[in-house]
Formats: C-alpha cells, sequence, structure tokens
C-alpha cells in the first residue's frame, strides 16, 4: 500500500525549499523539514525519499551559492579591470597632448 504525502505536507514541504533558497535561511528551512519528518515518520519509506530528497536540495543551494558569490567576484574585479583600463587610456591621452 502506498502513502502519499498530505496537501498539508506538500504546502510544508513547498516552504521548505522557498526558504532553502536563502542561504542565511536554511537553519529555519531544517526546521520546518523536521517537522514535516515528524509527520511522515510513519512511512519510512516516504521519510527516507524526503531526507535524500533534502539532503540534494541543499547540496544544490550550497553550490548555487558558491558559484553565484564566484560570480560577482568575477563580475567586480573585471569591472575593476575596464576602470583601470579606461583611466590607463585616458592618462595616455593626455601624456599624448602634453607632449
Amino acid at each position: 500500500m502506498t502513502q502519499s504525502l498530505t496537501q498539508e505536507q506538500i504546502v510544508q514541504l513547498r516552504e521548505c525549499f522557498l526558504l532553502a533558497q536563502d542561504p542565511r535561511q536554511q537553519k529555519n528551512a531544517s526546521e520546518v523539514f523536521a517537522q514535516l519528518m515528524d509527520k511522515v515518520a510513519s512511512s519510512p519509506a516516504a521519510a527516507e525519499l524526503l531526507e535524500t530528497l533534502w539532503n540534494e536540495v541543499l547540496a544544490a543551494r550550497r553550490s548555487a551559492s558558491f558559484w553565484q558569490q564566484f560570480s560577482d567576484a568575477e563580475k567586480e574585479m573585471s569591472d575593476r579591470l575596464a576602470e583601470s583600463h579606461f583611466q590607463l587610456s585616458q592618462n595616455y591621452l593626455r601624456l599624448v597632448q602634453e607632449q
């Protein structure tokens, strides 16, 4: 006999996913998820599936956060390099004009 999640449990799982999107909210997300796990503890297969799914979601969120930070740092470096290049060009033009 298969047991599916109730509508309330599905809503709670979605709330966990939404909270997990923000790295600062992952502790809250884990607390909400723990409450959900308590509700589905009567079905070991569902609990195991949800636990595996949750661990994968958290790993994906951490990875996405890492790459977002990496991308932001790379953009900042690129912007500074472009600004520096512009300043060097301006300085070169002034130098040529002075000669």
